[in-house]
């Protein structure tokens, strides 16, 4: 059984932890309204008027006047999730990050010690809750793709347990958007062929499905069947290292795109350098409003996880290799392969020692700075594109 643990309204949850008169008013965390800012989280007050993440900041204010506006603190963010991971790890070391507020969870190994995985996913839970205040929502299940579903289900605040024997039961009755990779443009071509519910998406053959959707029709087939072999792959036995994120609503602004991109190149940097490894291959990915995804990739001489040099690489990919074509984007990501320990690493004669021993420094020193003084005691000059404040906000009295 697989656990996938998401924590609800993330960062708008930890600012409501931090400041409790925001608690139960409508909340926005995210850019100015007077810019080009975006909705990086809504708290579940705020959604009752229609706002969502990846939403113009102005068009939510349109939605809900009266919402409180709070620029991010992603080094705090990142902090806390941190701190949430070594909650994952009392319990199993098979943990796989997905972003800064959710992880898939392999704990079947460790139930001789803590019991049941259902019990593991409710302990970790209460730890969560106990320890830092917050709010997890857990789903249990045989595999990754039901596991994911079963946490969305009971949202916030949920728990949920899909078992073996039960995955039709559940599975039927939902909408076919609730399968991975349908969305508006899939769910029409679905409305062509009469198809609205998972349940009658698994009445069709894999070759029905193959001459309406091509590739991805064996994929739709699989997962309406609750079949996903995917493992949990934790950092360490990782062939690769990457972080995406899917908008709500597609994106055409190339600040707010590469705003997002700064922000997952640093997420996966920091990944690398936690788990003493490195990466030569730098991977950009870029799914358009249409569902065409595209892939760019560049190979370095030498293997590195220092932020700066990832984050040159990524961003002249973004602005030099994507296709001459509108940029309307539902989805970003950004990863590093060819990974290897950061001891088996030995450089060229002809390279640029001291230019990536500099970086390197500088990266180890914000390290040490962070993990002594917390996330948010330093900070990149290169966030200010995200226009976000990283200072702790004071505690009320």
């Amino acid at each position: 059984m697989i656990l996938h643990v998401d924590m609800d309204a993330f960062y708008a949850s930890v600012e409501e932890r931090d400041d409790p008169s925001l608690r139960g008013k409508p909340l926005i965390v995210g850019g100015a309204p007077d810019g080009r800012g975006v909705v990086a989280a809504a708290n579940y007050a705020v959604r009752k008027f229609g706002v969502h993440s990846a939403m113009p900041t102005s068009k939510a204010l349109l939605l809900c006047p009266h919402a409180n506006v709070l620029h991010p603190r992603m080094e705090h963010y990142a902090e806390i999730s941190q701190k949430i991971r070594e909650i994952f790890h009392r319990y199993t070391p098979e943990v796989e990050p997905l972003s800064l507020d959710e992880a898939f969870l392999d704990a079947t190994g460790c139930v001789q010690l803590f019991g049941s995985v259902e019990t593991i996913g409710r302990a970790i839970k209460q730890d969560i809750w106990d320890e830092l205040n917050l709010i997890a929502s857990v789903g249990v299940a045989p595999n990754k793709f039901l596991a994911k579903l079963a946490s969305d289900m009971d949202k916030p605040d949920g728990f949920t347990v899909i078992q073996a024997d039960c995955v039709q039961n559940v599975l039927d009755p939902l909408p076919v958007t609730r399968i991975w990779g349908v969305g508006k443009v899939t769910k029409q071509m679905f409305d062509k062929i009469g198809v609205t519910t998972i349940g009658e998406l698994r009445l069709l053959t894999v070759e029905q499905l193959r001459q309406t959707f091509g590739q991805s029709g064996e994929h739709f087939w699989r997962l309406a069947r609750g079949i996903d072999d995917r493992e949990v792959i934790p950092d360490r036995a990782a062939k690769s290292i990457s972080h995406e994120t899917t908008f709500p609503a597609d994106i055409r602004d190339i600040d707010v795109l590469r705003a997002w991109l700064l922000e997952l190149t640093e997420q996966v940097s920091r990944r690398l350098r936690n788990n003493n490894i490195r990466g030569r291959t730098v991977q950009l990915k870029v799914r358009y409003g249409n569902f065409d995804t595209i892939t760019r990739s560049k190979s370095l001489t030498e293997p590195t996880n220092v932020t700066d040099q990832l984050w040159a690489v990524v961003s002249e990919l973004f602005a030099s290799g994507l296709p001459a074509r509108p940029l309307i984007v539902r989805l970003i990501g950004m990863g590093v392969s060819n990974l290897q320990p950061t001891q088996a690493v030995q450089r060229s004669l002809f390279d640029d020692a001291e230019t990536d021993d500099r970086g390197a420094k500088l990266d180890a020193v914000a390290d040490q700075i962070r993990n002594r003084f917390g996330n948010t005691s330093l900070r990149r000059a290169s966030t200010f594109q995200h226009k976000a404040k990283h200072k702790p906000r004071p505690r009320p009295e």
